[in-house]
């Protein structure tokens, strides 16, 4: 008997345990989906929040700004150090007037010029409310290649055209450049030897010789030769040579290093001729010992051509 009652005691003791666990556990429950519940509406208010101010922010940065009138572009005010028309430029930048100032991307514009191969540089910068300015940097031709190209439009036949290269090695198109220099091309020399293949306007020729023949021309302006003999033609078609042809009838080699020493060797050589009234025919600077040399009368050497005074390229502004 009394073991029965313990038993039912027990059990009674037992099923108290269990309801006060289940009902701990539900309130638990609730108290979590209550938060998750309040999480989940502020979320939500936020998110709602946020959305209007986004859209509100949209509407005005358009309504004052966007399609505002007072930040239309009047006047795209161009400066250039060179010889660019002013209406090319606006051209290729591809902007118009009545554009907004403020939607505009310079970063476009700016990438759009410098991929005009005359151009090297380009800055663009808004003048607020109205007002857009170009700053343009040009290309400076120092040499000329002659090629030609397959008629355009046409099935069969080539044409003749002329590139320049700048002090880069980039290949510019002088067709497209309207130039206050008539006959400024004449007196650039000609680099011959060229693979037609890298003659891609915009682009940078990859060739060491011909890069190589554009240090030895801007060597050649601040060296004893200038003004001594005019450089005509450089053949780079030889490996590690330059073959240089005077308009005085020289016939100069040079390595590829070392340009300037060379130079002032070819003066050398030259002041020695001249005290014989002879002029160099031929000479071969490429080799350091016991130089090569050739001489002519003096008398049958042409003199040396008057170059034009180049333009300044101070910065001139064109609205």
């Amino acid at each position: 008997m009394f073991g029965f009652k313990s038993s039912l005691k027990n059990r009674r003791l037992k099923r108290e345990d269990v309801l006060d666990v289940k009902l701990r556990s539900a309130q638990v429950r609730q108290t979590r989906l209550r938060v998750a519940a309040g999480i989940l509406a502020f979320g939500a208010s936020v998110f709602f929040v946020l959305l209007v101010i986004w859209r509100g922010g949209e509407w005005i940065l358009d309504r004052f700004v966007l399609e505002n009138d007072s930040f239309a572009i009047k006047r795209i005010e161009v400066e250039t150090d060179g010889t660019l028309a002013p209406e090319l430029v606006r051209k290729w930048a591809g902007v118009k007037v009545k554009d907004n100032l403020i939607a505009l991307d310079l970063s476009r514009v700016k990438r759009d010029l410098e991929l005009v191969p005359v151009i090297e540089t380009a800055a663009v910068e808004r003048l607020l409310p109205d007002t857009l300015r170009l700053r343009i940097v040009e290309r400076v031709p120092l040499a000329q290649v002659f090629t030609v190209r397959p008629r355009p439009g046409a099935t069969n036949g080539y044409q003749p055209v002329v590139y320049h290269l700048d002090t880069n090695g980039y290949i510019i198109s002088p067709q497209a450049v309207r130039r206050t220099e008539p006959g400024a091309s004449d007196f650039l020399p000609t680099v011959t030897g060229v693979n037609p293949a890298e003659l891609q306007p915009g682009r940078r020729v990859e060739s060491v010789q011909i890069h190589a023949a554009l240090r030895l021309i801007e060597a050649f302006e601040n060296s004893p030769m200038a003004g001594v003999v005019d450089l005509q033609h450089i053949d780079v078609s030889v490996p590690e040579m330059l073959r240089v042809r005077s308009g005085q009838g020289n016939d100069v080699t040079f390595g590829l290093n070392n340009i300037d020493q060379q130079l002032r060797r070819w003066r050398m050589v030259h002041d020695i001729g001249l005290k014989q009234h002879k002029s160099i025919a031929t000479l071969d600077l490429s080799v350091s010992n016991n130089v090569p040399a050739n001489f002519v009368e003096l008398s049958v050497v042409p003199p040396v051509k008057a170059k034009p005074v180049k333009t300044s390229r101070a910065k001139k502004r064109n609205v």
